[in-house]
């Protein structure tokens, strides 16, 4: 009947609570105080109100005539799976972060805020807070804030002890700064910028490789943990992309992830060119060396799985090239001039090494 309240609860029947079905409010309430100092660290001026609110609110910067919006979302992958089995939550976070602003990085875009989203079958608080710590400090390292999240408690969903994670950056651009690889031209040349490892890429093919051989994760390559090199977390570009292009002129960009150089850098120019790789111009780090050796692969397979010790791609002038490198350097990072631009020919590969 229209109106008509829900009764009391019948003392004769057993109590069926929230609690009971898998779901612990008072858990995700914990977290929720436990996670508001890392993301207290992360604050910039232009957010308003604090975590644990049903939205976030963010202002845009001041300074920009033309902003535009750019988003992008993601996930770890497999080696959330590795993270797990190893007992080492902290970096996964930081990885999640990578590779979100790393990506729309690519288009010019200084990162504003980041959204997680923690699912899992049972909530760790312990867990979820080392997780979501580690989330914090790749916020702070690429200069955005962490406004938000959501975590589900979802028992039948998850085996116990499995958590899935997927994140979600927001930056802003001028519009007439957008990035988008037009202005390539022929002779351009190629830098490229190391990466800290696998990233968060190919980690199906690397636990296939652990199963196979039956790796023993603590056996050490240049006396470092097989599981060190693995789970190093994906570094991030953010500030030295940002400082980079404030001094020079970059006329495209490629995060190096699934897929590997063949298949992302023809996503950062027009088709009628191809890059052309000069293979000698860096060293595979030792952990694709063995990768490549474990799992018996070709260049040609190294080259369209992984990013083989290249995480970041830059196309620019050739007159700059010297000037680039330079300040990427005493910016921290370790680059290399890595090809150049050349015309396509029909039915030719987007990318060639040689």
């Amino acid at each position: 009947m229209p109106g008509k309240q829900l009764s009391q609860e019948n003392s004769s029947k057993k109590k069926i609570n929230y609690k009971d079905s898998g779901v612990d409010i008072d858990a995700g309430e914990s977290l929720v105080e436990k996670i508001k100092p890392f993301a207290k660290k992360t604050s910039r001026p232009e957010l308003l109100g604090s975590i644990g609110g049903f939205g976030s609110l963010f202002e845009i910067p001041k300074g920009y005539k033309q902003p535009v919006i750019v988003s992008g979302t993601d996930g770890v992958g497999t080696k959330l799976k590795l993270a797990i089995e190893l007992n080492q939550h902290k970096t996964i976070g930081q990885d999640l972060v990578g590779m979100c602003v790393n990506d729309i990085l690519v288009q010019g875009a200084e990162p504003l805020f980041f959204l997680d989203y923690y699912a899992c079958g049972k909530l760790s608080v312990d867990h979820a807070a080392e997780v979501i710590e580690g989330i914090a400090k790749g916020c702070e390292l690429s200069g955005c804030t962490l406004a938000g999240g959501e975590t589900a408690e979802m028992p039948g969903m998850y085996h116990e002890g499995d958590y899935d994670l997927a994140g979600f950056a927001v930056g802003v651009v001028e519009k007439d700064e957008i990035i988008d690889g037009t202005e390539v031209s022929e002779e351009d040349a190629l830098i490229g910028i190391k990466s800290s490892g696998p990233h968060s890429n190919g980690y199906s093919l690397i636990r296939k490789i652990i199963e196979t051989h039956q790796i023993d994760l603590t056996e050490t390559i240049n006396g470092e943990k097989i599981s060190e090199h693995l789970m190093k977390p994906t570094r991030l570009y953010v500030k030295s992309i940002l400082n980079l292009k404030s001094q020079v002129t970059i006329k495209a960009m490629s995060h190096i992830t699934g897929g590997g150089l063949t298949d992302n850098l023809p996503r950062s120019y027009p088709n009628h060119f191809k890059a052309e790789i000069l293979q000698a111009s860096w060293q595979f780090p030792e952990i694709f060396r063995w990768i490549q050796e474990k799992a018996n692969l070709d260049l040609s397979d190294m080259y369209r799985t992984f990013n083989c010790g290249i995480g970041f791609v830059i196309i620019v002038d050739k007159k700059v090239v010297g000037q680039s490198i330079q300040i990427l350097k005493e910016l921290g990072e370790e680059a290399v001039q890595l090809g150049s631009i050349k015309k396509r020919e029909l039915n030719e590969d987007q990318v060639i090494y040689i």
